[in-house]
């Protein structure tokens, strides 16, 4: 059976139907997973080249990292670190600038854009190039996180094969979200959050994507089985922190401490976007280099920060500033007491600043890896220092550094519920989630004006990829003269005609909204029988009162091409069930009811569902 057919054959079975996702989310799946062993492999190739053996640097690692290269025994050498870092950067943005520019900078940005503004579809040289360059990249001391990269395999493939399978539009964004959620889950090993974060990463406030979830979950088991089958029995399904870590609650009187740790971490979002979006618009404006060249400007940059800070507090644990840094939170979440206050912050605050250098300038890597990091490092700081200072309160302070990490991606990538599970499965260290959810929940809410991915929009409604779906879409397709259910000319109300004549019109008609016209037969108002009710009581005003005593002024009118969304507005501003309609010459030709707009609105919906459900059977 060939593409074609299979396509066909798939696109005839409801969006629904278990047995299609079940076969396309397997296949997505497998090959994230496989895609994210090639990317790690590649990670830790370039990595025992480059930093181990050039600059005999070895970064700290964490415990359920797999170990794919002896590493050499090589001597430190700081200087030869920056150029090695150069580099790698010269290299990947060479290979970017080539063969595929779109993949520069965070590759969850670029998913996001192809799920909502071009229909799901992925150039498929694109996931190939962003896994080099960023192999390289991270490999050679370059800060960045490995979401990006495996997000746009796991991408990639998906519309791909949406693409090759000649499916819909809406299956194949299924798709490509199915297999970001799969890469991220891989890597990570934590498979219930990458399919939360699949259906959570494409919006910015706080809405999900149904239809992703079910595909995703599926994709997102079945690449962190075939990840996990690759590595050493001994790591096989360990969390990525390796086991044992436990910080639980002890009192909820400690939850005081972590709205102080919320409004650490919010400030620390908005440094880091910040930074992160001013460097990547000062290189993108200002820099006057070729842009395959200022990547390695960039990693140049951050080497050497990281250097000064490494001479500065005289700790290797500071130099987590490159590559991954995941290190140092392994370190500090074991013991807290390892890792002093000092270097904690000036991991978190080097991380916003190399980060911002590498990828802000060109470069190719995540941004997901670098927040966990900044958050963890922050939270540990305020745990240590409450810890310090009460000491019989704030029993863990390793326990900040877990609620740190949460808290703060909720917060940038506006994700807070994948997060909150991510860094759970992470760490293996359920016993967080009430101040998880707290401190995540606060750092959304108020970090709502500041995000890492650009290309979220806020709801689906907001998404092009829904358009057609929402009243709001529907209206703005329609006109007035289409939903007018009689062509019949209203009962009109001259301007001067007095109030008891008025009276006697509303007993004579069930007509609701009356147009009130001047002498050359111009609209010049609107009155309700609402509007006249006040009057009921009161004749003496009956005799001296005339309609333009009653009217609203200037007349609320509808265009007979006018679009219902618009009409809709009209209705809802001036609280009516009826409006006057007109020509282009402001003739009076009818009037439209509430009423009929929503059935006119019901009978588009039904049509356009009908229509997308012949598409998909044909």
């Amino acid at each position: 059976m060939n593409g074609s057919r299979l396509g066909r054959w798939l696109a005839k079975m409801d969006l629904r139907t278990p047995s299609k996702w079940l076969v396309l989310s397997l296949l997505i799946g497998c090959v994230a997973g496989l895609g994210a062993v090639v990317f790690q492999w590649a990670v830790a190739a370039v990595t025992a080249v480059a930093l181990h053996g050039l600059a005999g640097y070895h970064p700290l690692e964490v415990r359920g990292e797999a170990k794919f290269f002896q590493p050499p025994q090589a001597e430190f050498s700081p200087w030869l670190l920056v150029v090695v870092a150069a580099g790698g950067g010269l290299l990947a943005g060479g290979i970017v600038n080539l063969l595929a520019p779109e993949a520069a900078g965070h590759g969850t940005d670029a998913a996001i854009e192809a799920y909502h503004q071009k229909k799901g579809y992925l150039r498929p040289l694109v996931p190939v190039v962003k896994t080099i360059a960023s192999a390289i990249t991270l490999g050679t001391g370059g800060s960045g996180g490995r979401e990006g990269p495996i997000a746009q395999i796991g991408a990639g493939f998906g519309s791909l094969m949406g693409t090759w399978l000649r499916l819909p539009a809406r299956d194949r964004r299924i798709m490509l979200a199915a297999g970001m959620g799969a890469g991220v889950g891989a890597v990570f090993r934590a498979p219930l959050a990458g399919a939360l974060f699949a259906a959570e990463i494409l919006y910015s406030s706080s809405d999900l994507e149904a239809d992703v979830l079910p595909p995703a979950a599926m994709a997102s088991i079945t690449a962190y089985t075939v990840y996990c089958l690759v590595l050493p029995p001994e790591l096989r399904f360990v969390p990525l922190f390796g086991s044992g870590l436990h910080h639980p609650l002890h009192s909820l009187s400690e939850l005081a401490a972590y709205a102080v740790l919320a409004l650490v971490l919010v400030l620390g979002v908005i440094l880091h976007v910040t930074v992160f979006y001013r460097t990547h618009d000062f290189f993108a404006e200002r820099v006057r280099l070729p842009d395959w060249l200022k990547p390695a400007v960039g990693a140049g940059l951050a080497a050497a920060l990281g250097l000064a800070l490494f001479y500065t507090f005289d700790d290797p644990a500071v130099l987590s500033v490159l590559s991954v840094g995941y290190g140092v939170l392994q370190k500090g979440l074991e013991d807290a007491h390892s890792v002093a206050i000092g270097v904690l912050i000036a991991v978190a605050l080097g991380k916003i600043l190399t980060t911002a250098l590498s990828i802000g300038s060109g470069g190719s890597g995540g941004v997901f890896g670098p927040s966990i990091v900044i958050g963890g490092c922050l939270g540990l700081a305020v745990g240590k220092f409450f810890h310090e200072q009460f000491p019989d309160w704030i029993r863990t302070p390793e326990a900040f550094g877990l609620v740190g990490m949460a808290g703060f991606f909720a917060g940038a990538g506006h994700a807070p519920i994948s997060t909150i599970i991510m860094v759970s499965e992470m760490t293996g260290d359920y016993a967080l989630l009430l101040p998880s959810m707290f401190v995540s929940t606060l750092c959304f809410v108020l970090c709502l004006p500041w995000k890492l991915y650009r290309k979220q929009v806020p709801t689906r409604r907001d998404s092009p990829a829904h358009r057609g779906e929402f009243i709001v879409d529907l209206l703005e397709d329609m006109r007035v003269a289409e939903a007018r259910s009689s062509t019949e000319l209203p009962v009109q109300i001259p301007v001067s005609l007095r109030l008891a004549d008025v009276m006697q019109v509303l007993t004579t008609t069930q007509q609701h909204v009356f147009p009130v016209v001047d002498g050359n037969g111009q609209i010049v108002g609107i009155f309700s029988a609402d509007d006249v009710r006040s009057y009921i009581y009161d004749q003496t005003v009956w005799p001296l009162a005339v309609a333009a005593d009653i009217m609203r002024s200037p007349a609320v009118v509808l265009e007979q091409d006018e679009d219902l969304n618009s009409a809709l507005g009209k209705f809802i501003a001036i609280n009516v069930d009826e409006l006057p309609v007109v020509d282009r010459q402001g003739r009076l030709v009818g009037m439209l009811r509430h009423k009929d707009l929503i059935s006119a609105y019901n009978r588009r919906l039904w049509a356009r569902r009908k229509e997308q459900d012949e598409q998909t059977k044909g």
